[in-house]
């Protein structure tokens, strides 16, 4: 279980943006930014703001990751604001999650059927 210890919580009302730096302890080289991003809104309760992760940096010989955050209260601002690559590169990642869900429940599928067939078997062969 990781830890998410608060480095630095600025309210940046020039941006219009809340800029939050944490230390994840545990979790060097397995966070990825989304994760990063939905563990940040739910333990700063942050439902319905956009969170973007900027930066994720790890330390050698530590499992510790520091992630830097921008939360800001209106899409249009962040666009306006953020390099669109950021957001392609976050939409990716979603689209990418969303097929790898996808996916597990018809390895489970394949992975019963492949166990029925061969439990028919055994009962095949404790017949004969």
């Amino acid at each position: 279980m990781s830890v998410i210890e608060t480095v630095s919580d600025v309210s940046n009302s020039f941006l219009s943006r809340r800029e939050i730096t944490c230390n994840f302890a545990g979790l060097g080289g397995k966070l990825k930014k989304l994760e990063a991003s939905e563990m940040i809104t739910k333990e700063f309760k942050l439902d319905g703001k956009i969170v973007i992760p900027i930066k994720m940096k790890t330390h050698a010989g530590k499992p510790v990751v520091t992630g830097t955050f921008y939360v800001y209260e209106d899409e249009k601002i962040a666009k306006q604001q953020v390099s669109p690559v950021i957001f392609e590169r976050l939409e990716k990642g979603k689209k990418k999650d969303a097929a790898v869900t996808e996916e597990k429940p018809q390895e489970q599928k394949t992975e019963a059927k492949v166990e029925e067939k061969t439990e028919q078997k055994v009962e095949q062969e404790k017949k004969e």
